[in-house]
């Protein structure tokens, strides 16, 4: 019974030693479309300046503009808020990262300490950033690098 018993904990443990990150949502699953959307989401809005709670092309924040880029591009509603945003989905590895998933960054303090944007490929994510408005920026970059939080595939 012991030995029973034994092989059963080892089982499990094992199960859970390996984790797999779920596939995209099916409008997601196609990663040249994806990345295709993505560059031409980022070409339409790139410097649109950062306006808190804006959502539009005079000032765009970050959740703002992930929630229009999945409606406009994917035909999928997100939630407005970045704290909101960053429960939706499932929580996956950095190294797993999809063209299509969520990256979110601890930036400050508080709700309004958090930072989203869209993983592209190559390391890269599109967003809008408090200081440049809509771009594309590189997850090596030191100061992302530092502030990463987690990332979410929907």
């Amino acid at each position: 019974m012991r030995l029973w018993l034994l092989l059963v904990a080892i089982l499990t443990l094992a199960g859970c030693g390996h984790h797999q990150a779920p596939p995209p949502n099916p409008r997601l699953s196609d990663s040249i479309t994806v990345i295709a959307e993505l560059n031409e989401q980022l070409n339409n809005w790139r410097g649109t300046p950062y306006r808190y709670g804006g959502m539009s092309r005079s000032g765009v924040d970050c959740s703002g503009f992930v929630a229009m880029t999945f409606r406009d591009r994917f035909e999928m509603q997100l939630p407005r808020e970045t704290r909101t945003q960053a429960e939706i989905g499932t929580r996956i590895d950095k190294e797993e990262l999809l063209p299509g998933d969520l990256v979110f960054f601890k930036t400050g303090g508080g709700d309004n300490g958090l930072h989203v944007g869209i993983y592209d490929t190559d390391n890269q994510f599109i967003h809008a950033s408090t200081s440049r408005g809509v771009i594309r920026s590189s997850l090596d970059n030191v100061y992302w690098r530092k502030k990463f939080w987690q990332a979410r595939r929907l």
